[in-house]
């Protein structure tokens, strides 16, 4: 599955499920199949990633318009926040803030903010405040967090 990943985005997927990452915290969602479905237009989900990594990339993933009538429930304004359970007494910091654009692809990458730097991170949070005009819900299809795991050098730089 992991293989699968990477060849579709040629970038690994730290917050894959079936890769070991897990979903620890969310605003309450309703399920429909893999789809979630927030009846709020703040919200939230914590997901911890299957290792540390220094991250370079985020991709949030919404229905794509060939196959859907109305796509107003995307999620529009965004912030991704990054910590490492371990380090810096888990401190938050902003990874990413972006807003998804629906005449795009439907699967949008966006680089991590310069000033993060090298800094390691094992749990990220999403938080969305508005979406593109749905009254009752927003749906994400996927979330993705891509960087690479650091070397024993990097680690020990970042602990200093």
């Amino acid at each position: 599955m992991l293989l699968k990943e990477i060849q579709r985005l040629g970038r690994v997927d730290y917050a894959l499920s079936s890769g070991g990452a897990m979903v620890v915290r969310h605003s309450e969602p309703f399920i429909i199949g893999k789809v979630r479905r927030w009846f709020r237009k703040i919200s939230l989900t914590t997901i911890r990633l299957r290792t540390t990594i220094i991250p370079e990339a985020i991709t949030l993933e919404h229905v794509d318009k060939t196959v859907a009538y109305d796509r107003s429930s995307a999620p529009k304004n965004c912030w991704v926040y990054g910590w490492h359970q371990g380090y810096d007494d888990g401190k938050m910091f902003l990874l990413a803030e972006f807003s998804y654009e629906l005449e795009k692809s439907n699967a949008q990458t966006f680089n991590v903010l310069d000033s993060v730097g090298s800094g390691l991170v094992d749990t990220v949070r999403l938080d969305f405040t508005s979406n593109h005009g749905s009254p009752s819900h927003t749906c994400i299809y996927r979330f993705q967090v891509h960087g690479h795991e650091p070397t024993s050098v990097s680690v020990l730089a970042t602990q200093s």
